[in-house]
């Protein structure tokens, strides 16, 4: 079974590539992170040809996930429970299913913009409900992974400068503790190999040719638990996808598992 996790940057400025590479990539779930778009302008029925089902949790602003599926698509359950809101609204960036033997959470994490703005303190009580949403299934006996983007870089291996990232977002250790605190849940980090360079980079600002000197960042990240880890059989960002006119600014990341 092959599963994956991309932040497609809109998928409606994505469609072709996306349509594309699921074609040619043997994919079976994928994970979807910031749509852009609302559910009922999301391309159900183009991915329908395809073979896949969707299930979406999007309202059209800088957000939205969803999870497509050739395995099966079943008790989808849409946003954290008890989860936080931001300036009144619960944002949609969570969406779980079960696919085939696998239950499946497709997850966007808030930015948090920079430390001491509010949105970094709501960043933080999200993962704290993303915690508690998730125990049950870590603990599970079923494999069971959250797939996204979770704005954090787990290490300083992780970016491609340490000192240029200082003082900002994604490498606090607020933000890396509640990556520890997931894998205390019972997850672990299944951390793809690179098909290029030494490090495993699954984003690339577009500004200041960061791609082509591979300025990246390892944000997109996939926690499984027990019996999700152990029936990886290979895991690899396909660097290839962030190739190209049109391009996502984020690759996606690839998980074969033997079950």
């Amino acid at each position: 079974m092959r599963i994956a996790t991309w932040n497609v940057n809109s998928i409606t400025a994505r469609l072709p590539r996306l349509l594309a590479w699921l074609e040619n990539s043997g994919t079976d779930v994928l994970c979807i992170q910031e749509t852009k778009t609302t559910e009922e302008q999301f391309p159900s029925d183009e991915l329908r040809e395809l073979g896949y089902e969707s299930a979406v949790h999007a309202t059209g602003r800088w957000n939205g996930v969803a999870l497509v599926s050739r395995v099966g698509l079943d008790d989808v359950v849409k946003g954290l429970p008890g989860g936080p809101e931001y300036e009144g609204v619960q944002e949609p960036r969570a969406i779980a299913a079960t696919c085939g033997p696998v239950r499946a959470m497709s997850v966007y994490v808030p930015n948090g913009r920079e430390p001491g703005h509010a949105h970094y303190a709501y960043k933080l009580q999200w993962f704290e409900a993303l915690k508690a949403a998730v125990a049950s299934d870590a603990a599970a006996a079923r494999p069971f992974a959250v797939l996204g983007d979770f704005n954090v870089a787990p290490t300083d291996d992780d970016v491609w400068d340490r000192e240029f990232f200082e003082g900002q977002t994604h490498v606090t250790p607020p933000e890396r503790a509640a990556l520890i605190a997931l894998q205390e849940a019972g997850l672990t980090d299944v951390v793809p190999r690179p098909l290029k360079y030494d490090h495993p980079f699954t984003y690339w600002d577009y500004r200041q040719l960061c791609f082509p000197k591979n300025r990246g960042m390892r944000i997109d990240l996939v926690y499984g638990n027990d019996p999700f880890a152990q029936a990886v059989k290979d895991s690899y960002v396909d660097r290839e996808e962030r190739k190209g006119k049109g391009a996502s600014d984020h690759a996606p990341v690839v998980v074969d598992l033997d079950i």
